[in-house]
């Protein structure tokens, strides 16, 4: 039986996910992205999410890679002004 710390702890790591695809999500839909910084920033959220669930990478191309490649193809593009959109790093914690 799991202790009542490790749920804790995990439930803390599932809430840090959702934050990290949602952030990605709404960047990808709001920030006028060119397809290399979508890309970027979709590497970047994943590498921080199987950070946090280590082996986990079927999971997320189950749960995130579809989302994410979806919104690539239709939220960014060469085209994309290069404004002054900035893709800001989630703190790794360390």
């Amino acid at each position: 039986m799991a202790s009542i710390e490790a749920i804790r702890e995990e439930q803390r790591r599932v809430r840090r996910v959702q934050t990290i695809a949602h952030v990605t999500t709404s960047l990808l839909m709001q920030a006028r992205l060119s397809r290399a910084e979508g890309e970027a920033l979709v590497a970047y959220a994943r590498e921080r999410i199987l950070e946090l669930f280590p082996g986990r990478d079927e999971t997320y191309d189950i749960l995130y890679g579809r989302r994410f490649r979806r919104l690539l193809d239709e939220c960014t593009g060469p085209d994309r002004p290069q404004g002054p959109a900035v893709v800001i790093p989630f703190p790794t914690g360390r």
